[in-house]
């Protein structure tokens, strides 16, 4: 009896687990955390897109940006209001964010707008702080958002967005002859590159500013996991 019983109490306990699994994968792929991968995926879209020479697949490609941005302002909002805030999301959010404005800063440098340079150190501190809130969430001590680096958020949406319009308007199809040489003026002139140095410099001090406030979390303190 017990030989006819066994194989249906393994096959039971196989169920079980697999039961535990569905419930641990529907617990990590929340709405938020759908509308996160959804943002990721569509970063090369939005890049692909503006990189064509169709000026409506411009467009199509500045709307796709829109809509993966918007997807930031509601997914966060979505897990604080229903309690479905995730590791996951805690992990994969700030790094799509950084990815959506990573690619168009340097799309911008590939259609000869930005130096490299400050396009690299952008970058290069957005990412470190974000590893580095990434790492103290994980750690179970986050580490809350200063106004300097919500200001900076700020600064560099509006500028990733003040350019991709002006990306739009200098094609003739979406302004007149003569606006569309001035704004092309405007995207190689010095003016843009004093603008972007400006928003370079911002980045770059809220950075210094974010280790020099929270050196004693990384650097004296050992993070503790709980």
């Amino acid at each position: 009896m017990w030989a006819f019983v066994a194989p249906f109490s393994g096959f039971s306990i196989n169920i079980l687990i697999l039961q535990g699994l569905k419930e641990e994968y529907r617990a990590y792929l929340t709405i938020p955390n759908q509308l996160t991968a959804l943002r990721i995926l569509l970063v090369p879209v939005f890049v692909l897109l503006l990189l064509q020479g169709d000026p409506w697949l411009k467009l199509f490609g500045f709307i796709v940006f829109v809509v993966a941005s918007l997807t930031d302002i509601y997914d966060g909002y979505h897990a604080r209001k229903y309690g479905v805030e995730t590791r996951l999301g805690a992990f994969l959010d700030p790094l799509a964010d950084k990815l959506l404005i990573t690619a168009a800063f340097f799309l911008y440098y590939w259609m000869g707008y930005l130096a490299l340079w400050m396009v690299v150190l952008v970058v290069v501190r957005d990412v470190v702080v974000t590893a580095l809130r990434v790492y103290a969430e994980y750690k179970n001590r986050p580490v809350v958002t200063s106004v300097e680096a919500k200001y900076k958020t700020v600064v560099q949406n509006v500028f990733v967005y003040v350019i991709m319009v002006l990306v739009l308007m200098k094609e003739d199809a979406f302004s007149g002859k003569g606006v569309a040489v001035m704004i092309n003026h405007f995207l190689v002139s010095d003016n843009l590159y004093y603008i972007m140095l400006a928003v370079t410099a911002f980045t770059v001090y809220t950075g210094i500013s974010y280790l020099v406030s929270n050196w004693s979390i990384y650097f004296q303190k050992p993070l503790q996991g709980q």
